[in-house]
């Protein structure tokens, strides 16, 4: 394997890099760039953010689970390059000076960086963009008036990054979804690696041996989103930032819980295959895909095969996946928007979900025609609410027929008691989502950021 990227400007060849090596590791221990701190090494505090450009445009990303090799033909900018050549401070850099907006220091590169990368993109929600990053001293206030003062200063010359011209860089980095096919059939014990932001922590927390490794961020194919005579067509290695994008006019509360389920650091690099094909039981992209009537496609060699998302999970940690076969693409059928999704956490941005619940119900003329409806963390798996939407299917869209329905969640789940929640409060939780549909049909505010006295 032999990787070329950019840092800072310098173009860097590596050849046979370990392929689990972390960008964060190789940047302070191989390069001496200090700046970019070791924090959690888990994606979740941002004293490690670094700014990426490629095709797609820059975005922010950790460095503590980012993988050398999937850098290969992009642009890193890390804290000591955001300054110019010639120690000009950037916009950002003076606004946080002048608006205190550093305390003890250890967090305010990745800051600096996510601020950077906002002000380099026009990017002025400044609470989403700075989600994933955590300060415990100074406080948001000061860094929040540092990034709105920024914001109305010019983007300096120096950084607009480009991307260098590469090569294939060898068996393990595919460039498409045929070249992915082939190496997996020779590797069915292999891993895949999309945007390692579950991965990466197998090394960085599990200090697991990966095995054969193949990196997705070469194939071109896996990261398009088409439209096709049904519905939309989203290849496997879109990353969760353009998956959140596409839903913003079409499935709009789908697309508030992309906001809230990463950070924009980890949705930047997470996969909605990867998502998938992890199983987790609390992944918070099944549930709304199952609600929407989604197809997953699978492939093994030059087998293809489309599946119902829903069949997908079988038991906990099982699949209907062979080896060497691999999720491709998932396809969400064209359909006016009756999604309701709903996310409940102990916090309320970049938290792992208690309970997701997604409600996908047609009324007409004031009674229940179509019903699916899908959760998380409520099984060992993903899983619809069967008994739920029998109750209510042919039924008034009422109060009284929601009250009736709420009572064959038992029929539907067993949960657990976990740190996150007890069996009693999951099921507790899930009947009140399903009133919270209701109540959102007729026009309630149910927000919990509109809640008030």
């Amino acid at each position: 394997m032999e990787i070329t990227f950019v840092v800072n400007a310098e173009v860097v060849c590596l050849t046979e890099p370990d392929p689990t090596l972390t960008l964060l590791e190789w940047l302070r221990e191989g390069r001496g760039l200090t700046g970019t701190k070791e924090g959690c090494n888990e994606g979740d505090c941002g004293a490690c953010t670094v700014i990426v450009t490629d095709e797609h445009g820059a975005r922010t990303l950790n460095a503590c689970i980012l993988f050398l090799p999937q850098l290969h033909g992009k642009a890193v900018r890390t804290v000591e390059g955001i300054a110019g050549p010639d120690g000009v401070l950037h916009p950002v850099q003076r606004a946080m000076i002048d608006h205190h907006g550093s305390q003890c220091g250890y967090c305010t590169p990745g800051f600096i960086t996510s601020m950077t990368c906002a002000h380099l993109n026009g990017e002025t929600r400044f609470d989403d963009a700075l989600a994933g990053n955590l300060c415990r001293c100074t406080g948001y206030a000061p860094i929040l008036r540092a990034a709105q003062a920024a914001a109305v200063e010019p983007v300096p010359d120096w950084m607009h990054d480009a991307v260098p011209e590469v090569g294939a860089g060898g068996t393990a980095l595919p460039q498409s979804s045929d070249d992915l096919a082939a190496w997996y059939m020779a590797h069915p014990e292999g891993t895949l690696v999309g945007g390692a932001t579950d991965v990466g922590l197998w090394v960085t927390k599990g200090l697991r041996d990966l095995g054969p490794v193949a990196f997705l961020n070469g194939c071109i194919d896996l990261q398009r989103m088409d439209r096709t005579e049904g519905g939309l067509r989203i290849g496997a290695a879109v990353t969760m930032d353009r998956v959140h994008a596409a839903m913003e006019e079409q499935h709009p509360a789908y697309a508030e819980m992309i906001r809230r389920y990463g950070s924009a650091q980890v949705r930047n690099a997470a996969t909605i295959g990867g998502n998938i094909a992890n199983g987790s039981p609390i992944g918070d992209n099944p549930p709304p895909l199952i609600a929407l009537g989604a197809r997953l496609h699978l492939r093994k060699g030059d087998a293809r095969r489309d599946i119902a998302l829903e069949d997908f999970f079988i038991d906990y940690g099982k699949q209907d996946r062979a080896p060497g076969e691999f999720v491709e693409a998932v396809s969400i059928p064209d359909q006016p928007d009756r999604l309701r999704v709903y996310k409940l956490s102990k916090r309320f941005d970049q938290d792992i979900s208690a309970v997701c619940g997604a409600f996908n119900i047609t009324t007409r003329n004031g009674m229940v025609q179509q019903a699916r409806i899908a959760f998380g963390g409520m099984a060992g798996i993903p899983k619809r609410a069967r008994a739920v939407e029998a109750a209510l299917m042919g039924q008034p869209w009422t109060q009284e027929t929601v009250r009736r329905a709420q009572a064959a969640f038992e029929a539907d789940f067993t949960p657990l008691t976990d740190m996150r929640a007890s069996a009693a409060y999951r099921l507790e939780s899930a009947r009140a989502m399903l009133r919270r549909a209701w109540l959102e049909d007729q026009g309630a505010a149910i927000s919990v950021l509109e809640v008030g006295p």
